[in-house]
């Protein structure tokens, strides 16, 4: 049984992505959504797909990790942990539990709309900075990244310090930080 996948134009903006199953001579479709996503979206996202998933279906949560924050998305742990239990519950394959190209746009429909990462961000900033100096000290901006949330290691906030140039003692702007922190993974990590 091949699948064939292929988008389809059928609107402004509309895409729909069509997973072609050939069975017994005939041809059946199976259309998943992908009609949020423009032509050159749909395109990037394929592309980062089949690079990082080589078999061509998703199979571990480093993978969807990987793909997804390539793209410049920040899901959770536990988010990914949910998109690929769920999908997975869903997917009929041989072997269980992976995802498809077309599985793996709906994830990301369902990610982009529920995802504003960087304002939230700063939102978060900002209310820890009541006198509205638009800084923090990197020594409280350490501590938070190492206990609070998805701790980071010290290495991890080592390299982002460096990134972002950030020197031990000083103030850290964090609107600029958080652009820093916020951009996707390049292609050489």
């Amino acid at each position: 049984m091949d699948q064939l996948l292929t988008a389809a134009y059928v609107g402004v903006h509309d895409y729909v992505e069509c997973a072609v199953t050939e069975e017994k001579g005939g041809r059946v479709a199976d259309y998943q959504t992908a009609r949020y996503f423009r032509e050159q979206d749909i395109d990037e996202f394929r592309e980062c797909f089949y690079l990082f998933a080589r078999s061509g279906q998703i199979r571990t949560l480093d993978e969807l990790t990987i793909i997804m924050r390539s793209l410049g998305m920040s899901p959770t742990i536990q988010e990914l942990k949910k998109y690929l239990k769920d999908k997975g519950k869903q997917i009929v394959l041989p072997a269980g539990g992976r995802m498809s190209f077309a599985d793996f746009l709906d994830i990301m429909h369902i990610h982009s709309r529920a995802e504003d990462l960087p304002r939230e961000v700063v939102d978060a900033f900002k209310a820890a900075d009541p006198a509205k100096k638009g800084t923090i000290p990197a020594r409280q901006l350490r501590h938070m990244l190492l206990h609070w949330g998805e701790q980071l290691s010290a290495k991890e906030v080592d390299q982002i310090f460096r990134e972002a140039n950030v020197s031990p003692g000083g103030q850290v702007q964090y609107q600029d930080f958080v652009k820093i922190a916020c951009a996707p993974v390049p292609d050489y990590y």
